[in-house]
């Protein structure tokens, strides 16, 4: 368990320091049940009073949830992520909105700022990707066309686009999760296009190409809420 002993000054912002960092290095992942109250009171030697506070403040926050008679389940990675989860919900359109708001950009910047290293990586995730498209293991497609989004949007190089769009990550897997399953297998988005532009830093091809696909998205999935 990634949990260390606590010291006695500030015990529940040093529990909530410490649950925080196994969320967000994902050590709890998004979905899981973290571990009993008991066992957090042996792992972290504080009391349980200390564990509730904690767990509480980060259910606040969003990042966990607390299911009566069921456990305190992993919600999101963030703070950012929590309150998003909580705007947009289930609410597909609305974070395909969000979603051209910010890739777009970060497409153009991505093809004027990214460097052969990142190039690199993002071929190697559309590659995977496309081979998980191909062995329809829709579990792998999703993960890696997040990261490929992600990645995307770091290669921006503008620290604050890259982290707003970090803090949607969840929201976005969930966005890709509903396409992937309501798309015929024939029918999923490319983004070689995008990746080419990224890589000859067509900034204008970029923009159109991130833009375009959000677009198209929008449109086949425009009755959904």
């Amino acid at each position: 368990m990634p949990l260390a002993t606590t010291r006695r000054a500030g015990l529940v912002d040093q529990v909530i320091d410490q649950m925080r960092g196994a969320i967000t290095a994902g050590e709890w992942p998004v979905g899981r049940r973290i571990p009993p109250e008991p066992e957090l009171v042996t792992a972290l030697g504080v009391g349980r009073n200390t564990v509730r506070e904690a767990v509480r403040a980060l259910s606040h926050a969003g990042l966990l949830e607390v299911r009566q008679g069921d456990g305190t389940f992993v919600r999101a990675t963030s703070e950012l992520s929590g309150a998003v989860r909580r705007l947009c919900g289930s609410e597909l359109r609305e974070v395909l909105q969000v979603r051209r708001t910010l890739e777009v950009e970060g497409a153009r910047l991505a093809a004027t700022h990214r460097t052969d290293d990142e190039v690199r990586r993002l071929e190697e995730l559309l590659a995977e990707r496309d081979e998980a498209l191909a062995a329809k293991d829709w579990a792998r497609l999703v993960e890696r066309d997040t990261a490929f989004h992600v990645l995307l949007v770091q290669c921006s190089h503008n620290t604050l686009l890259a982290e707003l769009y970090q803090g949607l990550t969840e929201a976005v897997r969930a966005s890709i999760t509903a396409t992937v399953e309501n798309d015929h297998e024939d029918d999923h988005v490319s983004h070689t296009g995008l990746l080419d532009a990224v890589r000859d830093r067509d900034a204008a091809r970029a923009t159109a190409e991130a833009g375009g696909f959000l677009e198209d998205l929008l449109e086949r999935h425009k009755d959904q809420a």
